[in-house]
């Protein structure tokens, strides 16, 4: 079977929910690799050398919001600033246990997130992202 994306990023603090993501990846068939940040900084930084090494950023990059040394808000704030043309094919989504609605606003504000999931993710979530990337 093939993978929808040949990589996708997971940015999250919390074992539970990256378990619990990597089985949902399995179960949908959703992507060959994963690559794993346990903070904004640790990912932001290994953005970087991705784009100093040449190479492409992930297509999808799963993001929480509450995490220890940067937050998802900061890591959006500084991932912007990477220039348009090497973040133009990447989809951003948010991942995150908080029911704030403005958390949710938030998000929209940013034109590099594509869709906010309340955790855990399920299947139809990934689904729902599995069309979007389709389209």
């Amino acid at each position: 079977m093939i993978e929808y994306v040949e990589n996708a990023c997971v940015i999250d603090d919390d074992p539970i929910s990256v378990f619990g993501l990597r089985k949902t990846f399995r179960e949908t068939n959703f992507c060959k690799e994963i690559t794993v940040y346990q903070n904004g900084f640790e990912a932001i930084h290994g953005l970087k050398e991705l784009l100093e090494a040449k190479k492409s950023l992930p297509p999808v990059i799963f993001l929480d919001l509450n995490m220890p040394i940067m937050d998802g808000w900061d890591f959006l704030e500084d991932f912007i600033k990477i220039p348009e043309y090497n973040r133009q094919n990447v989809r951003i989504y948010i991942i995150s246990s908080s029911v704030d609605p403005r958390d949710l606003l938030k998000a929209k504000s940013y034109t590099t997130v594509n869709n906010f999931f309340v955790k855990p993710i399920t299947t139809n979530d990934l689904e729902k992202v599995i069309h979007e990337i389709s389209q």
